[in-house]
């Protein structure tokens, strides 16, 4: 959790210190630098103490090209740190401030068959009408056993609106 923590305070510093004109660019930034965050062989190199600073930097734009002064600075705070495996966190964590301050809410849905456009867009509708947010479905997944019906998770809750779950319902009043 104390990573997460620090993954949220360093996202929510790039996004207070750029503003919500560039918070677009500064997302697709953090994008970008991340996946260097996710490969091990270059968080080894980055996060050695024994390889000079230079380099690191060297090896940096190699990869990263020109982003922002914000943006960069937190990546040389992270390797001073030995920190530069939270850059996944930090994209994902600013992500998040983004999807806030747009008012999106991300779901995830469960279904026991695909669902075709028309329907992902009216169950985004509808969830949007309970949410009181735009209603981005994030992940799809297919699961026979529900049965029929669906599984949301959405604003951090879960609605169970599948066959099975309801046959779980009515078994358990029942015993």
């Amino acid at each position: 959790m104390a990573k997460k923590g620090s993954a949220r305070r360093y996202a929510r510093a790039v996004f207070e210190l750029d503003g919500e004109k560039h918070i677009t660019d500064r997302q697709a930034e953090l994008e970008k630098v991340a996946i260097l965050g996710e490969d091990a062989d270059i968080v080894a190199y980055l996060d050695n103490p024994k390889v000079k600073f230079d380099d690191k930097v060297s090896l940096l734009y190699d990869n990263i090209g020109d982003i922002a002064v914000t943006v960069m600075n937190l990546v040389y705070l992270l390797i001073e740190k030995g920190r530069v495996s939270m850059l996944p966190d930090i994209a994902d964590e600013y992500r998040h401030l983004v999807d806030e301050y747009n008012g999106i809410e991300r779901a995830e849905v469960t279904t026991a068959i695909p669902i075709d456009d028309k329907a992902r867009k009216n169950l985004s509708e509808k969830l949007g009408d309970i949410t009181g947010k735009k209603v981005i479905i994030e992940s799809e997944y297919v699961d026979p056993d529900l049965i029929g019906g669906i599984i949301v998770k959405v604003a951090g809750k879960l609605i169970d609106g599948s066959t099975r779950g309801r046959l779980a319902e009515l078994k358990k009043e029942l015993i």
